[in-house]
C-alpha cells in the first residue's frame, strides 16, 4: 500500500492576500484556482519542485476559524519547508523582508531557521542533512 498527504489546511483571512504573499515571498506556485460558490475558492499552492503535498488556502468564515489564523499550533512550528539549499533560500527571504525568529542553526537533523508567515505562523526553513534519511528531500 502507498499513500501520502495530499495538502495541509492553511486558514487565512483572504484568498488574494495570501496567494500573493506565498507566490512573491516564497515563489509558491499556484496549482489551482477554482471558484466553488461566491464565497468559496479551492486553492492549492506548493514550493517549487514540490511532488506530493500542497497547501490548500481556507478563507476563515467563522470566528473560531478567525481565531486560528496565524496561531493554528498554539505557537509551535507548524510547517517544514525543506529546501536543496538553505543558503540561498535564507538569503532570498531575508531580501523579501520574511521576519525570522530563530536564526539559522546546524542541528543533527540539519540547517534550520524559524521564519513566520504574513499571519504570523512559524515555519521551519530546513535542509535536511545527508545523514538522516528519512528527512531527505
Amino acid at each position: 500500500m502507498k499513500q501520502h498527504i495530499s495538502s495541509v489546511a492553511l486558514v487565512v483571512k483572504e484568498y488574494d492576500e495570501a496567494i500573493e504573499w506565498y507566490t512573491t515571498k516564497l515563489n509558491f506556485t499556484v496549482l489551482e484556482d477554482t471558484k466553488l460558490s461566491e464565497t468559496k475558492r479551492w486553492v492549492m499552492i506548493a514550493p517549487p519542485g514540490a511532488k506530493e503535498c500542497s497547501l490548500l488556502l481556507a478563507k476563515a468564515t467563522k470566528p473560531e476559524q478567525s481565531n486560528a489564523i496565524g496561531n493554528q499550533t498554539g505557537g509551535r512550528v507548524f510547517l517544514f519547508l525543506f529546501t536543496d539549499d538553505f543558503w540561498r533560500d535564507y538569503k532570498n527571504m531575508l531580501a523579501q523582508n520574511i521576519t525570522f525568529v530563530r536564526q539559522p542553526a546546524e542541528e543533527e537533523h540539519g540547517t534550520v531557521a524559524v521564519f513566520k508567515d504574513l499571519y504570523g505562523n512559524l515555519w521551519d526553513l530546513i535542509q535536511p542533512s545527508t545523514k538522516n534519511k528519512a528527512l531527505r528531500i
